[in-house]
């Protein structure tokens, strides 16, 4: 059955009232169905990595609410992956450190306090990342002592091998994550420190689910919680 006949919640029939809205004849939830599809429609685009202000022009919707809906997906999509990896940890087959830097910053010694550390981890084909604590509050003291050059140039060095030794292949499902993340981050211009944790489990999430998927997971979630 369509969308406009049954529950959203329960798949049970529904009736509509006199105020606009729809009641369910079986959990005898209320609520408005163009509400329904303006969020589905957002999940839709989100689901297609159209950013928050290319869904706002398409959508013609208010840049500022599609940022809101934007920022509880990616909350979603974060309590979604943290649970999937509770449910399948013991199917971890390897694991891997990254260290991602924006590209314009690579090349400058200051900019190595930047950096956002993670691991990643492959448990039966899927991804899960930790994101390790921030380099930011060393920043300062280095500087102060003149030592950023030293540090820049050891940190150049840990880039360049593997301080946690447990991944088969050169190419493999964490590689082809990093990849995938290093692509997936470009169309935002910066990512902030304390949001940057929410882009990282968005890649993810988009990394280990196809489209429908991710769509189909998104909206059971958001019409649980919200």
């Amino acid at each position: 059955m369509s969308l406009d006949h049954t529950c959203i919640y329960c798949q049970g029939s529904l009736y509509h009232l006199s105020d606009g809205r729809v009641k369910c004849s079986t959990c005898k939830k209320k609520y408005s169905q163009k509400r329904v599809k303006k969020i589905t429609t957002l999940i839709a685009c989100f689901s297609q990595n159209y950013n928050a202000s290319q869904s706002a022009k398409k959508l013609n919707i208010n840049y500022i609410t599609v940022h809101k809906h934007y920022q509880q997906f990616r909350s979603l999509a974060a309590q979604h992956c943290e649970a999937r990896y509770q449910e399948h940890r013991n199917n971890v087959s390897e694991y891997e450190e990254y260290n991602y830097l924006e590209r314009s910053k690579r090349h400058r010694p200051e900019s190595v306090f930047d950096a956002h550390n993670f691991l990643t981890f492959d448990y039966g084909g899927q991804v899960y990342n930790i994101l390790m604590p921030s380099l930011q509050q060393y920043k300062e003291q280095f500087i102060e002592d003149q030592l950023e050059s030293l540090y820049y140039k050891e940190f150049s060095k840990f880039m360049r091998r593997s301080k946690i030794i447990k991944i088969s292949a050169r190419h493999n499902t964490i590689t082809a994550f990093w990849d995938y993340f290093e692509s997936f981050i470009t169309q935002y211009k910066g990512v902030s420190d304390s949001y940057f944790a929410y882009y990282l489990k968005e890649a993810e999430f988009k990394f280990n689910h196809q489209i429908d998927a991710q769509q189909s997971i998104l909206k059971s979630l958001y019409f649980k919680e919200f």
